[in-house]
């Protein structure tokens, strides 16, 4: 028997705000991101840790959001906790080696090729892995040209993002790259979504449980808590409003090393052998040994 899905049963409202949580983790994780190529390398995992949890966080955060308006109208739906939670852990680790591949190796060539292809595999396997979590009296079939284009749009997606989180400078920048990410994570998610279809067992009617929203919304507490001291942290940070130091052009260059840039913006001297610096003569002073 098909079932009867209804994927905005909210309206436009969980569209909007999946949107919007897409956007503020792609925002989060593309400042962090930057951040990391302002500081030596031993700050620099921490940095890249935040911007993966706040990029994953985000995007698990958007599909469920997103879930809360899906409703099959013939049976109850409900989602395994374990292998829910299990989705965002895989985002978050995905993203994660991307993210990290990039910080360190640079937003161009093999490197951002590889990335964006690992971070775009981990979107999709969370949007799928999320998907097995949904329980109800049936099964989900799904159209296999249809998935590979949703693939194809994480994968895009994500090289895009990646090479924005190491190429972008400046506030108005982010906030356009993260729009944009937003958006093609929003349309990974709803192409994804229009490739099921619903199989159902029986036909004894809608049956016992509660809202979608009800069920979702207190597993969204933990991330949403944690975007919000993402956030935070971003906000009195004061080198993420610009994305760089004043008076010094680091990291044109994305994964070059900051202690590198730092060394060459700081070089002394020239020195003897000796250790002696060579100090060039002043030309105010004219004097021979004649005159002295």
């Amino acid at each position: 028997m098909q079932g009867t899905v209804d994927g905005f049963s909210y309206g436009a409202v969980t569209p909007l705000v999946a949107f919007l949580m897409a956007c503020l983790g792609g925002a989060l994780g593309l400042r962090c991101t930057t951040r990391s190529l302002l500081v030596t390398h031993s700050r620099r995992p921490a940095w890249l840790a935040l911007g993966s949890a706040a990029i994953g966080s985000g995007i698990w955060t958007m599909h469920f959001v997103a879930m809360m308006g899906f409703t099959i109208k013939e049976t109850p739906i409900h989602y395994d906790k374990p292998i829910t939670y299990a989705s965002l852990g895989l985002a978050i680790v995905m993203v994660g080696v991307g993210i990290f591949i990039v910080g360190y190796r640079g937003a161009t060539g093999t490197a951002l090729f590889t990335g964006g292809t690992i971070t775009g595999l981990g979107v999709a396997s969370m949007h799928y892995l999320g998907m097995a979590g949904m329980h109800f009296d049936g099964r989900f079939t799904y159209n296999t040209l249809t998935v590979a284009a949703s693939v194809v749009i994480a994968v895009v997606a994500a090289t895009a993002a990646l090479w924005a989180a190491g190429r972008v400078r400046g506030f108005l920048w982010s906030v356009g790259a993260s729009l944009v990410m937003g958006l093609a994570v929003s349309g990974m998610h709803y192409t994804g979504m229009a490739a099921l279809d619903v199989h159902l067992h029986g036909t004894s009617g809608a049956g016992t449980g509660g809202s979608p929203a009800s069920v979702l919304a207190p597993m969204l507490i933990g991330p949403l808590a944690f975007l919000l001291l993402a956030g935070v942290v971003v906000m009195f940070d004061p080198l993420m409003v610009m994305g760089r130091p004043t008076g010094a052009a680091v990291e044109e260059k994305p994964g070059v090393p900051a202690a590198a840039v730092a060394s060459h913006h700081d070089r002394r001297l020239p020195l003897h052998s000796g250790g002696r610096p060579i100090r060039h003569p002043k030309h105010h002073d004219s004097r021979t040994p004649q005159n002295r």
